[in-house]
């Protein structure tokens, strides 16, 4: 009984790498932006069906990394920094909004497919649109739901527009979300993000800026 069920384990751990890498793949050549896409579709590719095999995100995101150090290389490492060189710029664009930069192009996963995501701060949400509209960029409106703590969930304006020949991708949130960002879809624990300045420092440590 307990050999089987070390068996039984064994397979599920073997299944669980099969996807992750898999979803990671598909996220890399294809595009994919959202991990649970990703694994469902990793999963019907694979047909590994049992919701025991699925991998969590962060291990998608390892294996994305692999795969991207592995196989893309100084492609990935090119992408990566002319977005983080763009949400500079960006961020001091939208200076007045109290900019933080999140998603893959902080945590050094972003490709030639990703856009530039910021959380901008502001308790008129409005302010942004007229914001864009008075500069003359335009963008389209969407909606985002996120989870402002683990018993909140709001949904927040999106504004997503093209310059640099990037996407650019900006959530508004009210100006008391500069105390705790919004929890992560990856672990449940607030976003990770980055200032100005931080993402200065950043730069200029991972790519040698100046």
């Amino acid at each position: 009984m307990h050999r089987a069920r070390q068996h039984a384990e064994t397979q599920t751990r073997e299944r669980r790498h099969r996807l992750a890498h898999e979803a990671a793949r598909l996220m890399a050549e294809g595009g994919i932006r959202d991990f649970h896409v990703a694994k469902l579709k990793a999963a019907s590719r694979l047909g590994i069906h049992d919701d025991a095999s699925l991998p969590r995100n962060r291990e998608i995101e390892d294996a994305l990394r692999e795969y991207q150090r592995l196989f893309v290389g100084a492609r990935q490492t090119d992408a990566l920094r002319m977005r983080r060189e763009a949400a500079v710029r960006a961020m001091g664009f939208f200076e007045r909004f109290s900019p933080r930069l999140v998603g893959p192009v902080l945590d050094g996963t972003a490709d030639a497919h990703s856009a530039v995501m910021l959380h901008l701060h502001t308790d008129d949400p409005a302010g942004l649109a007229r914001f864009l509209d008075d500069h003359g960029i335009p963008a389209e409106s969407r909606m985002r739901r996120l989870r402002l703590d683990r018993q909140r969930t709001g949904d927040f304006d999106v504004w997503v527009f093209a310059a640099e020949d990037l996407t650019f991708d900006l959530t508004v949130l009210p100006e008391a979300s500069l105390r705790q960002a919004p929890l992560s879809a990856m672990d449940d624990k607030p976003m990770r993000r980055a200032s100005r300045a931080q993402l200065e420092q950043l730069v200029a440590l991972e790519h040698g800026a100046g």
